[in-house]
């Protein structure tokens, strides 16, 4: 059996789209999560993920309508059947996987049957996306403040990311 070498392809896989330099991996030492202030069972629990996770259309193309988009942030309703849900990302390795399984990259179902199991409280009103950029200091400093936001606004005590 062999393994997918996810780090070495990325890496190729920009150079090869013409930036200068390989990737740099994020690194932080220290790492700003929190234990939870209630139990798990309690928590409304959000979304998030770089799948560039779409509706679709009643014309089979991509319903923007729901999209609350902010730079590459952008958020749809968690209730959005698993059906019209998709994602055209074309930033993952072709040859060894596919997109077909929206739950496999983008796991709302999971979520909503763990509230059906009394493992978490509740499924968040809105998932949010972010479209994936090469800039870690973008990221950073503009994205994930956005998300932190809309996770606020939300009432969201924990988010599951998921990235593609």
């Amino acid at each position: 059996m062999t393994h997918v070498r996810y780090i070495d392809r990325t890496r190729e896989y920009y150079l090869s789209q013409g930036y200068e330099k390989p990737y740099q991996w994020a690194h932080f030492p220290d790492v700003p999560f929190a234990p939870l202030s209630r139990p798990l069972s309690e928590c409304t629990v959000a979304l998030v993920s770089t799948s560039d996770i779409a509706v679709q259309s009643p014309e089979g193309g991509r319903d923007r309508s729901h999209e609350m988009l902010m730079g590459n942030v952008y958020s749809i309703p968690a209730d959005t059947p698993v059906s019209e849900l998709f994602s055209r990302q074309e930033h993952y390795d072709q040859h060894t996987t596919n997109l077909d399984d929206v739950n496999s990259y983008f796991p709302i179902t999971r979520l909503h049957e763990l509230v059906e199991r009394g493992r978490i409280g509740a499924v968040a009103e809105r998932t949010h996306g972010v479209y994936t950029a090469y800039s870690q200091r973008k990221t950073r400093e503009v994205d994930a403040p956005e998300v932190l936001k809309r996770c606020r606004e939300d009432g969201v005590d924990v988010a599951v990311l998921t990235p593609i």
